[in-house]
């Protein structure tokens, strides 16, 4: 039997050109494009819907002659335009209903009965539909449109709050992912955020208690903090302070039971430099506040967690205690990669209610970059909960190349024009 992380792994080298969803990507892959204000386009509708509104009328046809006169294709006729309505265009909507309406008058010609009342009655109600099936269309499609300008609102807040940072950065090799639990949302109280300092690299991972606005504000304010305490400390303790403090000012904001509980849990780590020419001390500085800890994945497949020697509050929990920070260093060789989480990862469940554990599932496996690492492990997750994730889910990943090896390069497959290799 294979790792758990080999077929995740092998499909994901094969496939190129993916969507990413990482620190301001898009749309999730499989996701249904939309076209006239969030009509699907024609062409683009599954072929079963495409033809059920013809489908209907030529039965409703087939009914009405086939049966006896009492008996009438009206309903039938009726339901074309209203099944068009909200997956085609204004247009098909329109004439599905024209031609549902000539359908009921057709009927009755060929029994020589249209200007009797039942005739009229039940011509009139396909012509009134039709026309509500026009209102429904308009209003899907305004809806849609509004639901575009949302996405691209949220899709632009995102790059604002949680911009995606540089493939490499201070001599790492850098990745992330933003993964929402919830379809089409884009941002939440997940946060990362890494820095090239005069004091070296400096990052951030956090997890904002709660949901919604709110949640995305505290997540700025953290990261703009943070921004500004990495240029300007000269220790990683203090720039947790900076963030405390930063929180503490928050809280004074906000109203209702998130005045007395509004916490961030974070992680804070250092990858100094020993001297001026950008070569690296060898080893990572960590301050942990509350939060899960990160991942030293070694280059012989080997998984060591960062343990906090000494637990500690969460930033915003300054009133209920206080001491002060301790940046614990760990070794950081060439060729390592470090893994930071928040708990969406190691708390996402599978159908027999077993959490997700990221030291098992990496152990023993070796990634060409932190790229290959966070695609593995984000479709290692969707195996293990089923694609039911319940809970938001950051990952950032810094790789620290080996000595002499070339710089990575990004390849793109070459295609004849029929579509095969070369």
């Amino acid at each position: 039997m294979g790792h758990p992380l080999g077929s995740a792994d092998r499909g994901r080298r094969d496939a190129e050109g993916r969507t990413r969803r990482g620190a301001g990507g898009s749309a999730a892959p499989g996701r249904s494009r939309r076209a006239g204000g969030g009509v699907p386009a024609y062409g683009g509708a599954r072929w079963f819907i495409r033809l059920l509104p013809p489908l209907i009328i030529a039965g409703g046809i087939a009914f009405d002659l086939a049966t006896p006169a009492p008996y009438t294709a009206s309903p039938m006729l009726a339901a074309a335009p209203l099944v068009a309505a909200p997956f085609f265009s204004l247009l098909t909507t329109l004439l599905t209903g024209i031609t549902a309406v000539l359908a009921s008058v057709g009927l009755y010609l060929g029994n020589d009965d249209v200007t009797r009342a039942p005739a009229v009655a039940e011509t009139l109600t396909v012509f009134t539909v039709s026309g509500l099936a026009l209102f429904i269309n308009r209003v899907v499609r305004r809806s849609g449109e509004r639901l575009a300008s949302a996405r691209v609102i949220a899709e632009n807040a995102q790059k604002a709050v949680l911009p995606t940072p540089p493939e490499r950065i201070g001599g790492l090799w850098c990745a992330a992912r933003y993964e929402a639990a919830q379809a089409d949302a884009f941002v939440g109280g997940d946060l990362f955020a890494v820095q090239d300092t005069p004091y070296g690299v400096r990052l951030v991972v956090g997890d904002v208690r709660g949901k919604g606005m709110e949640a995305v504000e505290a997540v700025a304010v953290v990261i703009g903090a943070f921004r500004e305490a990495a240029e300007q400390e000269r220790s990683l303790e203090d720039v947790a302070q900076r963030l405390e403090r930063a929180l503490t000012r928050e809280g004074t904001r906000r109203e209702g039971l998130d005045a007395f509980e509004g916490f961030t849990t974070a992680v804070l780590a250092e990858i100094p430099r020993a001297d001026g020419n950008g070569a690296f001390d060898g080893f990572v500085r960590v301050v942990n506040r509350g939060h899960p800890p990160p991942l030293v994945l070694h280059g012989d497949g080997r998984v060591e967690p960062v343990e906090p020697g000494r637990p500690a509050l969460p930033l915003g929990m300054g009133d209920l205690a206080s001491w002060p920070d301790r940046a614990e260093a760990r070794p950081y060789p060439p060729g390592t990669t470090l893994l930071f989480y928040t708990d969406g990862l190691s708390e996402a469940r599978n159908a027999a209610g077993a959490f997700y554990d990221p030291v098992a599932r990496l152990a023993g496996r070796i990634f060409p970059g932190p790229e290959e690492l966070l695609d593995a492990l984000v479709d290692d997750v969707r195996l293990h909960t089923g694609g039911g994730a319940t809970d938001d889910m950051a990952l950032l990943a810094l790789s620290r190349p080996e000595e002499g090896r070339r710089e990575r390069r990004r390849t793109m497959q070459v295609l004849h024009r029929d579509g095969h290799h070369p």
